[in-house]
């Protein structure tokens, strides 16, 4: 029988050392929130593939509509011959999408692919060049994802040079000292010193920082944004692929700010697992580019075209956004415990089921705790819990699990992780 040990091996011989890995275990099958293990040891899963199975492990639905259309068939390339299914979730997400503009979308294959898409709508649209990205931000792995990324180990190092005419202002975090007033001042400043806003196609933003660390957007930042660009002729792009489908108790993360974006990246949860991606837009934007300059072979997969509109009746039916809340509110319930029996915990953020803490020592934000947070993350993965860190600082432990988990499922992990936490923490305290 092969074990995580052999595979391991195997893994380390045959695959690149950039493909990091979080585990060194391999998984075998999943339901909903839990994964086994090809040695049938079983795990909660608070990562959920990066806050893509938000409708849990193998939904029901989404293997019915995945089974009914891979009988139909797998691939004609839409370009080539057009199908049905593409169309049908194009015309759902254009109702669902945020504003009362007309809408289009186009798929594509992963998040990456949609930023670049976005960008290269943008430039085409406006006739300019220059774009506009806050400091912490993670817009994939590509060239301009890169570009675009704020965050240099690992996604950056090394890889340049990158595309030019990509600026970087700071995002606002209250917890490090960034307001919202110094980041405006700052895109000010930008406009004075380095690049002209006539000069630039897009400005993109996460709603809620992935990668960077968690950080939502502060109330009546975006709003202030639409009005900069709308003043300038930009084109506001929200980057929803790790936020979207629900994971804020939203649909999408931007409607908790009441505006509408000019364009909108989706991925991730979009599909249930199934590799498909997007840009959602208004019309006009959208049509900007000449027949042939947008798509992919693989492009808007029919499989996970089925996929989408099965996740779209998932959350309506479930109800998920509003379990998103509950989940969050049990998540800050046991945080706030924590926080109260540690001096590690620096700071709680919950948006939904988007939640993290900051790991810090003795309580002070300017003290991150990397460490700490890597070893807590190792040993909740051998005690049966997966999860993800994040951050500029690599000291945020994130959760993002499934908005299918169960409670009793949900308090059991989050027990596992507590005891891990206070013991690690006495740990530090008698060493200090």
């Amino acid at each position: 029988m092969t074990n995580n040990k052999e595979l391991l091996a195997r893994r380390v011989a045959e695959t690149p050392r950039g493909l990091g890995t979080q585990t060194t275990v391999f998984a075998d099958k999943a339901l909903n929130a839990e994964i086994w293990d090809v040695e049938g040891n079983r795990y909660i899963d608070l990562a959920a593939g990066i806050a893509v199975t938000n409708t849990g492990h193998n939904h029901p639905k989404v293997l019915a509509a995945v089974k009914a259309q891979l009988e139909r068939f797998s691939h004609t390339c839409f370009q080539v011959t057009p199908y049905d299914v593409y169309v049908e979730l194009a015309e759902r997400l254009n109702k669902v999408a945020p504003g009362g503009t007309p809408k289009q979308t186009i798929f594509l294959t992963t998040g990456a692919e949609a930023v670049e898409n976005a960008v290269k709508i943008a430039r085409k649209h406006t006739g300019r060049s220059a774009v506009v990205a806050f400091s912490g931000a993670f817009h994939g792995r590509t060239m301009m994802g890169m570009a675009l990324t704020g965050k240099v180990v690992p996604y950056k190092a090394g890889f340049g040079p990158f595309p030019a005419e990509v600026f970087h202002i700071p995002f606002p975090i209250g917890y490090h000292g960034v307001s919202m007033e110094d980041s405006l001042a700052a895109l000010d400043k930008l406009f004075k010193s380095d690049v002209e806003p006539l000069r630039v196609a897009a400005m993109l933003i996460e709603p809620v920082q992935g990668e960077g660390g968690f950080y939502p957007v502060p109330d009546g930042f975006l709003e202030k944004l639409r009005d900069i660009c709308d003043e300038h002729g930009i084109v506001f792009v929200v980057d929803e692929i790790q936020t979207g489908f629900g994971r804020t108790g939203k649909l999408f993360a931007v409607e908790h700010a009441g505006i509408e974006p000019d364009l909108m990246t989706v991925a991730k949860s979009l599909a249930g697992g199934f590799p498909l991606s997007g840009v959602i837009g208004k019309a006009e934007i959208m049509d900007s580019v000449d027949p042939g300059g947008l798509g992919g072979t693989y492009a808007g997969s029919p499989l996970g075209c089925a996929a989408g509109l099965a996740v779209l009746d998932i959350i309506e039916e479930e109800r998920l956004c509003e379990k998103a809340d509950a989940l969050g509110a049990q998540i800050q319930q046991w945080a706030e415990e924590l926080q109260s029996d540690t001096d590690c915990i620096g700071h709680i953020r919950i948006t939904g089921a988007m939640c993290a803490i900051e790991i810090v020592t003795d309580n002070d934000a300017n003290r991150p705790d990397a460490d700490l947070t890597k070893a807590i993350a190792a040993e909740a993965a051998s005690r049966g819990v997966i999860l993800l860190t994040c951050g500029v600082r690599a000291n945020v432990i994130r959760f993002l699990p499934p908005l299918t988990i169960g409670e009793t499922l949900m308090d059991e992990a989050l027990q596992i992780l507590g005891n891990i936490i206070r013991d690690r923490a006495g740990q530090v305290r008698k060493a200090g």
